[in-house]
């Protein structure tokens, strides 16, 4: 099933309001995995939501296609929505994304890049991450990697 695609077909390329869900993924040495998209940037695993799915089975599964690994228990960062999340793809496609930023570090499995959306998948420290890391994404990684140092300083 692929509702967008389906949805696509009626509107053509007319803006849409798109659900999806991305997640920070963090191993134990706290780096995070992210994946160099076929499209050429660097980004969050994730993608849009299906008929019937929540969030987070959204969250689930996409992180499963996209990358092999079993992903639990979620923690909800935010919700990005608005203006700045309008998008034209090379296509023509128009969309405002709404997408909710997950958060885990409860992963298993064995790391596998789907090569029909991912070009490779690598964990980053967090003060190092790629330069091909998109503005979009930089938007969904920023207010966690704030919340770090937050926490880090009030720990000191």
């Amino acid at each position: 099933m692929n509702y967008v695609q389906d949805l696509r077909k009626l509107v053509g390329t007319s803006p849409l309001i798109l659900p999806g869900s991305v997640v920070i993924i963090l191993n134990d040495h706290h780096e995070l995995l992210l994946q160099h998209r076929t499209d050429g940037g660097w980004g969050l695993p994730g993608g849009l939501m299906e008929l019937g799915e929540s969030l987070e089975e959204t969250a689930k599964r996409e992180v499963m296609e996209e990358t092999g690994l079993e992903i639990g228990e979620l923690t909800l960062v935010n919700v990005f929505s608005g203006p700045d999340y309008y998008f034209k793809v090379s296509n023509g496609d128009e969309l405002y994304s709404v997408t909710a930023v997950y958060t885990t570090k409860d992963i298993r499995g064995k790391l596998e890049v789907d090569k029909t959306e991912s070009v490779d998948i690598k964990f980053f420290k967090l003060n190092n991450l790629p330069d091909g890391l998109t503005d979009e994404y930089k938007s969904y990684i920023k207010p966690y990697i704030d919340q770090l140092k937050k926490e880090s300083e009030v720990q000191e």
